[in-house]
């Protein structure tokens, strides 16, 4: 996803659901959905030699399994519903009574 402007994404959301680390651009959404070398790649700069150093990063991972089923795991877990936004929201509007 070498996405320059990512507000808020989905697709990183329902690959990392089903255990598919995703690959993006250090930027809006992607940067907050996704943890580098836990639950996908990021990449700082928006160019080819940044892309290709995390897709290096991931071919390395593909090939260590113990790891690479961990960060599956890991993306797999995150909670990316509205409960715990809803709550928070909750919270904020409660202290202002």
């Amino acid at each position: 996803m070498p996405s320059r402007f990512e507000p808020c994404g989905l697709s990183q959301m329902y690959a990392q659901r089903f255990g598919s680390l995703p690959i993006g651009h250090r930027t809006g959404g992607l940067a907050e959905t996704i943890v580098d070398g836990e639950t996908g790649f990021l990449f700082d700069r928006a160019s080819a030699p940044g892309f290709l150093g995390s897709l290096c990063r991931a071919f390395s991972t593909f090939g260590m399994k113990d790891r690479l089923d961990h960060m599956r795991r890991a993306a797999m877990a995150q909670a990316f519903s509205w409960t715990h936004s809803a709550k928070s929201y909750a919270a904020i509007y409660k202290s202002s009574i």
